[in-house]
């Protein structure tokens, strides 16, 4: 089974090594049949502290590095 993959954009850099990355989707809602967007934010492992606030990146799904930390920083562009 593959590693899922999101992209998203930096909210914090301010711990070592982590960056705070908001995802953000669209769905259209079964009920009211309108386009509902949502988001969320998952703490991701940057090991040399390259993402800055505002950058757009992907990040991938990992085995647990702490307590919140379940994903990697693949790509920043």
């Amino acid at each position: 089974m593959p590693k899922r993959v999101l992209q998203g954009t930096v909210v914090s850099d301010v711990n070592e090594k982590t960056v705070v990355v908001r995802v953000d989707r669209a769905f259209t809602h079964p009920v009211m049949k309108k386009t509902v967007r949502r988001s969320k934010k998952y703490h991701a492992h940057d090991e040399a502290n390259s993402a800055k606030v505002g950058d757009t990146v992907w990040i991938e799904e990992c085995p647990p590095i702490s307590k919140n930390k379940r994903w990697t920083l693949v790509q920043h562009a």
